[in-house]
């Protein structure tokens, strides 16, 4: 697939030529902390189109109500917004794109306003341009253009809210990428477990593969080109890559005993994974590219469920060497190795934040599995969800949305969840069938 071209567009018709960032200083700002609780409207009306033209994707016209319609929701998603329309309010024509009728806007009761539109261009690409106003300031916050393939629609579309999101939280964005899981179907006892990869929304979905082998632990490279998973291919669980731009895969390394839970490094080049040997687990490292792996951990019992911090320079991983599964903390060559769990049950699959102002674990106590939070040092310590079987956490690029999957209890089906660090705006992601061990891919270029 192409990569999306994010420039600022100025090959386009008139009256909307130059779509240039506008530095002025933003009147409305969304309390990330509280927003949840009182998320803000913003209106986000149907985009025009200069000319209704027919495209691979359809209808200039049809696309910017569906565009308007995908900003909404990703807005909706994150917690922090009430988005008013597209449905039940007026679309503005091409010139009020540039200049909104603030009136009718502030009698919505929104602060903040989205317009856009949608143009095919000549060379058969899009034209997605994405406006933000203060409605009752009259200004102006932000505006960008994003040439898109048709193909690539809706990646604009989440272009385009991660603009406006950006600009009034102060985070970072994470509506463009998207999420590779096992997808499950079949009886517990005859689980069939196939990768699958999808938007973060769950839209584009495709499965990856066919189902014949078992799949676990699937991790996507920070380049967002290849996936790591354990697969039971040929009766014998083993590492393997995926490569995403054309379909193949390859052993990860080779003649060994049983290996599991990979996971990239921040840069790509190293791959860590537990072993199974004489009776002990520890952690390795070993070249994206395959090769001879290099021990971390070399403790009784087992150690796994290795992640990098975001600069490369220390692990957290999850050991039972206390007798029960606990969190540890180490240098990247493996040195330094200290506990930093103590807040009573057990502890698993941790996960850096790619901020590295915290780790992401599952919590097992009182008969639940639960996601929480700590920072690297083990204080802070936060539990997010509160239901009966909720594990495997994974961040969004932004460091500030987790997914993870969820077992009703006795159900022995799973779903897919995402809760934000305030642990109040969750929801569950769409998949076609069961889902379980999510990793959030990158923001996507």
């Amino acid at each position: 697939m192409p990569s999306i071209k994010t420039r600022l567009a100025i090959a386009i018709a008139a009256p909307l030529a130059v779509l240039t960032a506008t530095p002025a200083l933003a009147q409305v700002e969304v309390d990330i902390v509280g927003g949840v609780n009182d998320p803000a409207p913003i209106a986000i009306p149907a985009m025009p189109t200069p000319r209704a033209q027919g495209t691979a994707a359809g209808s200039t016209d049809a696309l910017g109500r569906q565009v308007a319609e995908i900003v909404a929701n990703n807005l909706r998603n994150s917690g922090l917004f009430k988005p008013v329309g597209p449905s039940g309010i007026s679309a503005p024509s091409m010139a009020q794109v540039q200049a909104p009728d603030y009136g009718y806007w502030t009698g919505t009761g929104a602060a903040t306003l989205v317009q856009g539109f949608v143009q095919a261009n000549a060379n058969g690409t899009l034209t997605i341009g994405c406006y933000l106003y203060d409605t009752f300031a009259r200004t102006e916050l932000t505006r960008q253009g994003f040439v898109v393939q048709p193909s690539d629609w809706r990646r604009g579309a989440h272009k385009c809210a991660d603009s406006v999101y950006t600009r009034l939280t102060g985070e970072g964005a994470y509506f463009d990428s998207r999420i590779v899981y096992v997808s499950e179907t079949g009886p517990k006892a005859r689980r069939i477990k196939r990768l699958a990869i999808m938007d973060q929304d769950g839209a584009n979905h495709r499965f990856l593969t066919n189902g014949q082998s078992i799949v676990l632990t699937p991790r996507m490279s920070p380049d967002e080109r290849r996936i790591a998973y354990m697969s039971y291919q040929n009766e014998r669980p083993a590492l393997y890559v995926y490569d995403l731009n054309n379909g193949s895969q390859r052993a990860l390394v080779q003649n060994v005993s049983l290996a599991f839970a990979p996971r990239f490094s921040p840069d790509g080049r190293w791959i860590l994974f537990s072993m199974a040997n004489a009776g002990n687990t520890d952690i390795y490292r070993v070249s994206a590219n395959g090769g001879q792996p290099t021990r971390l951990t070399n403790a009784p019992g087992i150690d796994t469920g290795a992640s990098f911090s975001p600069d490369g320079s220390r692990i957290v991983f999850e050991s039972d060497r206390s007798g029960q599964q606990q969190l540890y903390v180490m240098g990247a060559d493996g040195s330094n190795q200290q506990r930093i769990s103590f807040g009573g049950g057990r502890y698993a699959t941790p996960v850096w934040s790619p901020r590295g102002d915290l780790i992401a674990f599952t919590r097992m106590g009182g008969g639940a599995f639960r996601i929480g939070t700590m920072t690297p040092s083990g204080g802070g310590e936060r539990l997010l969800t509160n239901a009966w079987g909720d594990e495997g956490p994974s961040w969004a690029p932004n460091g500030r949305v987790l997914t993870y999957f969820r077992a009703a209890q006795g159900s022995g089906r799973a779903e897919l969840w995402a809760v934000d660090l305030t642990g109040q705006a969750s929801r569950r992601i769409p998949t076609p069938i069961d889902g379980s061990d999510p990793h959030w891919g990158p923001l996507r270029p």
